[in-house]
């Protein structure tokens, strides 16, 4: 490789790439929702139904989906680089697809086609991210990355009311789908950069190239031996692993030594939980809210849509202090709660409105103030942990495979979502809400059982904390415990002197 990056120059080149992928499913995911409804785009597709118009929005999570699935068969096999660069390819063509359509045809397929994609990329950045990551900031990068993802909807917001304000022409949303590509290709630059991830090649029987790929990012922070052990700990859990055969799809039918099927059903389960907690339907249809629900007019609506998704962006920072210190479980169980109330007060909020009673001014404030705050718990709780967790919680061996499956579990229930939401605020009204607010209110319980925390842990000392007995978790530590730690303790820098978790749940 013609660049040699080494320590923090390569771990930020590594967040750079990681970033662009979240940016972009950011972007992509608020792009539509401020095109659809302006004159430009219903006259070049001839005034879509709200049917069709449905299925142009929603047709991207298929694709997703689609992509997200080819990913868990194949992306295990290519590689975390080659993933990624064929994801960022296949958006590229997507893109051109869509910004070149005449034809609500074209636009369909182009939407599939950067879904298929962006399906490839969003199994695998986090995944990347996490396996190049130190323990101690592991969570804090992925905040970062949820970061950009919110800047990605805040851009695509802003954009769209630029452009749609701006210009009559097709240009008010062309422009817009094209300017993707701005984040794509950087992507494919930096991809030529980066090497493969570490954690990767020891599973491919590339112990070498492993150990080179620690030392260049490790080697202006850590000792020679530190990253020698490191490299032994993280080849020792491969070992373990394929002793007890967790890197095949029937290992996702039963549980073994180190529970393979629960971690499995974890990362599946709290991606699903986030879209079914409602966070899309206000994304993508934040304007048909303040509309429908509080009967704000178009242009007010629009810029409280993007103050919203501005509100999004900023709240993302307040993680970032958190999440390390925290922990993963408490920011779950506090603001999903807090999702909860804040649904159940919406619900009363908005039957005020819709019935215009006596206090129906005063609800339609507080109804706004309350989609606020449920972005806010949104992106501190859920959002700040539902990228890291699947990465962290899934065996070396099946974590390509479970992280894509996880991601089309994300993206189906997306499209579920974008589906029935219009439907929903159409028939039930103000009782949509209500749904929401049970569904979240559901997911407490099951976290707080079965969810165990994974703070400070190595990706290597998670199978430990799936140890089905003491057995198992002696045989582990045996694994990943280098016979000299403790004497060496005092040689290593402070975030590596509890190398080894004690590995009880929280």
């Amino acid at each position: 490789m013609a660049i040699q990056l080494r320590g923090r120059p390569l771990m930020a080149t590594v967040t750079t790439l990681t970033s662009l992928g979240f940016l972009l499913i950011g972007y992509d995911n608020g792009l539509m929702g401020g095109l659809i409804n302006s004159a430009p785009f219903k006259q070049t597709f001839n005034n879509p139904s709200p049917t069709i118009t449905g299925l142009i929005v929603s047709i991207y999570e298929l694709g997703c989906f689609f992509g997200s699935v080819w990913t868990s068969f194949f992306g295990e096999l290519l590689g975390r680089r080659r993933t990624i660069f064929i994801g960022v390819v296949v958006m590229v063509i997507g893109a051109v697809l869509q910004t070149s359509s005449y034809e609500r045809v074209q636009l369909i397929i182009g939407r599939v086609v950067s879904g298929v994609g962006m399906g490839a990329i969003n199994s695998t950045v986090p995944v990347l991210q996490a396996e190049f990551s130190e323990k101690a900031s592991r969570g804090l990068f992925v905040c970062m990355l949820l970061t950009t993802l919110n800047l990605g909807i805040f851009l695509a917001y802003w954009i769209d009311y630029a452009f749609t304000q701006t210009y009559t022409s097709t240009v008010a949303w062309r422009i817009p789908v094209i300017l993707q590509c701005i984040f794509l290709v950087p992507m494919l630059v930096l991809l030529f950069v980066i090497p493969e991830s570490p954690r990767w090649l020891a599973a491919h029987s590339r112990q070498a190239d492993s150990l080179e790929v620690l030392q260049r990012l490790h080697s202006d922070h850590k000792t020679e031996e530190d990253i020698n052990l490191l490299h032994e700990q993280i080849v020792k859990a491969v070992e373990f692993e394929s002793s007890v055969g967790s890197g095949s799809w029937r290992d996702l039918l039963h549980n073994d030594e180190i529970q393979s099927q629960r971690r499995f059903l974890i990362a599946c389960g709290i991606q699903s939980f986030q879209q079914l907690g409602g966070i899309n339907a206000l994304i993508y249809y934040s304007t048909t809210l303040f509309s429908t629900s509080l009967n704000f007019s178009d242009h007010l609506s629009a810029l409280m849509s993007g103050f919203l998704q501005t509100w999004l962006f900023l709240a993302s920072f307040i993680p970032w202090f958190l999440i390390d210190r925290v922990g993963r479980r408490p920011l779950l169980l506090s603001m999903i709660t807090a999702m909860s109330l804040i649904m159940a007060t919406q619900t009363g909020l908005i039957y005020n409105v819709q019935n215009d009673s006596s206090i129906a001014k005063g609800c339609g404030i507080g109804a706004a103030v309350m989609l606020f705050l449920f972005e806010g718990a949104f992106t501190i709780g859920f959002q700040a942990t539902v990228w890291v967790y699947p990465s962290e919680i899934l065996p070396l061996r099946l974590r390509q495979r479970g992280s894509a499956v996880s991601t089309a579990c994300n993206w189906i229930f997306n499209y579920m979502i974008v589906q029935i939401t219009p439907i929903a605020l159409d028939n039930i009204g103000y009782k949509t809400y209500i749904i929401f607010a049970v569904l979240n209110a559901c997911w407490v319980p099951i976290i707080y059982l079965f969810f165990p925390e994974t703070k400070g842990l190595e990706l290597e000392d998670v199978d430990r904390l799936f140890a089905k007995d003491n057995l198992v978790g002696s045989r582990l530590v045996m694994a990943v415990e280098h016979p000299s730690d403790r004497s060496q303790e005092s040689h290593r820098d402070s975030e590596d002197q509890d190398r080894v978790p004690s590995g009880g749940k929280d």
